[in-house]
């Protein structure tokens, strides 16, 4: 089941955001980032992403132009670049929405992106109270955790010193 992080909107003061324009952003391998990397990124409106890997694979073009490696050794380098793309695509959303002031309010998980936005709204809602809050108040609940909670121990216990 994929894994999201929600992004909530930079909100003024005493109003609350545009749920509207909250992000979804999902955990995972992103398969056309990998085949059309500089398409992708367009498309999702990564400018300064877009513009910082044409710049780094001129660079890497010409490196290897001057060092007169062949066109098996090209190939494979663009390869594993386009690679690199397709499993940090992710990472340059959300680097993205930082940039643009949202903020990572949870993480989600959902057998798509409907019933994330579901499962996150659902619990959103029900802890909102009466009257409008800041964006800095939003609730916590089993279904989202923020990843600050998440524990740093890898394994089949949970907590480091628990019994088996």
């Amino acid at each position: 089941m994929p894994a999201y992080t929600v992004h909530e909107p930079a909100a003024k003061t005493g109003v609350p955001a545009d749920t509207s324009r909250f992000a979804f952003v999902r955990d995972g391998f992103y398969f056309w980032a990998f085949l059309f990397g500089p398409v992708w990124m367009i498309w999702r409106g990564l400018w300064l992403v877009t513009l910082l890997y044409a710049i780094f694979i001129a660079a890497i073009g010409t490196a290897l132009y001057f060092l007169k490696i062949g066109g098996g050794a090209h190939f494979a380098i663009v390869f594993l670049i386009a690679l690199l793309v397709g499993f940090e695509a992710s990472t340059l959303r959300r680097w993205t929405l930082r940039r643009r002031g949202f903020k990572e309010i949870a993480a989600v998980v959902g057998d798509d992106l409907e019933s994330a936005e579901r499962r996150f709204f659902s619990v959103w809602i029900e802890g909102a109270p009466a009257k409008p809050m800041a964006p800095a108040q939003t609730p916590q609940h089993t279904v989202m955790m923020p990843r600050s909670t998440v524990p740093d121990v890898v394994g089949l216990f949970p907590e480091p010193g628990n019994p088996r």
